[in-house]
């Protein structure tokens, strides 16, 4: 399979470089972030719940061999006794909230098709109300599986990490957070990628 990037290009850069001029040196240093996405929402829901509090290498080999057992197929996942989603590498609570997502999605509570035509918002609530799903990871579906163009997470530690280390400064309240994310709308997905890489 090919690995598929967040796409974006100087009609959005041009537009934060205005806006922000920090922001905007930042990427002229910076240049093109590429970030790979992946357009299953059910998958990358899948995907990001294996990857809480653990590395990405510790991620990738859970979500292998997730991958061989049920090929990422809700209704495969569905059918999987908790045991063994388990055995994959994972402790029994993730396995729990993996199958509830699969229950979920097989029983039409979350109906990926219709996300095209819903509002971030609409989407947050949606995929939220599934235990084991917050709003971090409802924000990161919207940014790494569909696309959506103007996400800035709050929930993000990289992210207030990367904007306090752009700005300098010490501490960064709700307040403050919102009025910078508002200044990349309605372009926040891609001020988010160039905040991540300044986070390290």
């Amino acid at each position: 399979m090919t690995d598929l990037y967040f796409e974006y290009g100087e009609t959005e850069l041009a537009h934060l470089r205005k806006n922000d001029k920090k922001l905007g040196a930042a990427i002229d240093r910076m240049g093109m972030i590429r970030r790979k996405i992946n357009p299953d929402p059910f998958a990358s829901l899948v995907e990001s719940i294996v990857g809480q509090q653990i590395s990405n290498k510790a991620a990738a080999t859970v979500c292998g061999k997730l991958n061989d057992l049920c090929k990422m197929d809700a209704y495969r996942l569905h059918a999987l006794p908790l045991e063994e989603i388990q055995l994959c590498g994972m402790s029994m609570r993730k396995a729990e909230y993996i199958k509830n997502v699969a229950e979920a999605t097989v029983n039409k509570t979350i109906d990926f098709d219709s996300f095209p035509n819903k509002s971030d918002e609409a989407i947050i609530q949606e995929l939220s109300s599934i235990k084991g799903v917050g709003v971090w990871t409802a924000e990161m579906i919207l940014i790494f599986s569909l696309m959506r163009p103007n996400v800035v997470s709050y929930g993000d530690l990289a992210i207030r990490r990367g904007m306090m280390s752009l700005y300098g400064l010490k501490e960064l309240p709700k307040e403050k957070f919102t009025r910078y994310a508002k200044r990349y709308a309605p372009y926040g997905s891609i001020a988010s990628l160039y905040l991540w890489e300044m986070s390290h």
